[in-house]
């Protein structure tokens, strides 16, 4: 692509690819950023669901799209930090095959009961809920977004540090996951804070922690994980979100969409609507990114290695 079709860049509608189904955190978040490119870009931005694999199947269409900037995928700690150590093979390389665009937030992750089961057993706290797991093994269906995702693996390093066993039920995305626990099929979820939160608010679903450092500004009262001490101290799970496009996308491209990405996460209205949803928005550089990407594929290794997490 010459400097000038570059300089003209979008003349027609990009493809925003989430790697989910839609519902869930990495779908809201890709809703809420295409929805500022459209207004800024002036050209419309297309939302283009494609579950499964643990995001694998979405992530591999947007390694092999044109380098155009007209397909996008919303990345996520699962595509680009996790996946390549749980899956024996990859479809598509998370380094190689990408150009970083710019991170677009952080979330933490919070571990969601059914409010039945909760009540039922009662489970107040993360000490009732370790307590209730280990009298129970292998009787609580543990659900999450996919083999491989966020979700999945602080299930996982959860079960690991508290020495419990729970089955473990992947869904193609946050939103069939959240439904099933909702219904009663399932018992918990580690889920993005982003889509569990009307069901925390609605008392559908009971929030006992956070896996974040710190707790989260949109759920103040729920403590961290971490805090109920014990084997639990130094729990860290948290999930990102952010746009990448295809390698040898040209950088005035690259340039353009993290500088309106970036504007729009800055700006108050945006800024606010992820708050309240439990995202705490970024916007950093492509470099940044990129360097984001390399120090969490390290982390997310050794925790799969020491969860011996296995893609079932």
């Amino acid at each position: 692509m010459s400097a000038a079709h570059a300089q003209n860049y979008p003349t027609k509608p990009i493809t925003i690819v989430v790697p989910f189904a839609p519902g869930g955190a990495t779908d809201i978040l890709a809703r809420a950023v295409g929805a500022e490119l459209t207004k800024s870009l002036g050209q419309s931005v297309i939302i283009d669901n494609r579950p499964g694999a643990g995001g694998n199947i979405g992530t591999q269409i947007v390694s092999r799209a044109a380098p155009d900037g007209y397909t996008l995928l919303m990345g996520t700690v699962g595509t680009h930090g996790i996946n390549q150590s749980l899956y024996p093979k990859l479809p598509y390389d998370p380094i190689k095959d990408f150009a970083p665009v710019t991170l677009v937030a952080a979330v933490p992750n919070v571990l969601v009961l059914n409010t039945a089961f909760a009540e039922k057993n009662k489970i107040t706290d993360i000490k009732s809920f370790v307590d209730h797991a280990k009298a129970n093994p292998g009787k609580l269906n543990m659900a999450s977004a996919g083999n491989g995702t966020s979700i999945h693996l602080a299930g996982e390093l959860f079960k690991t540090m508290t020495k419990t066993f729970m089955v473990h039920i992947p869904y193609r995305g946050s939103s069939p996951a959240i439904a099933d626990l909702v219904g009663g099929q399932a018992e918990l979820m580690f889920d993005n804070l982003p889509s569990a939160m009307s069901h925390i608010k609605s008392g559908r679903l009971v929030a006992l922690g956070v896996t974040s450092s710190k707790p989260s500004a949109a759920l103040p009262q729920v403590p961290t994980i971490a805090s109920a001490g014990g084997s639990l101290t130094g729990y860290d799970a948290s999930s990102w979100f952010g746009i990448l496009a295809p390698a040898g996308t040209p950088k005035e491209i690259v340039s353009k969409l993290q500088q309106e990405i970036s504007k729009s996460l800055a700006s108050p209205a945006v800024k606010e609507k992820l708050i309240a949803q439990g995202a705490e928005p970024v916007g950093n550089t492509p470099e940044q990114f990129q360097a984001h990407i390399q120090a969490e594929t390290k982390k997310w290794a050794k925790v799969v290695k020491d969860s011996g997490a296995k893609v079932d």
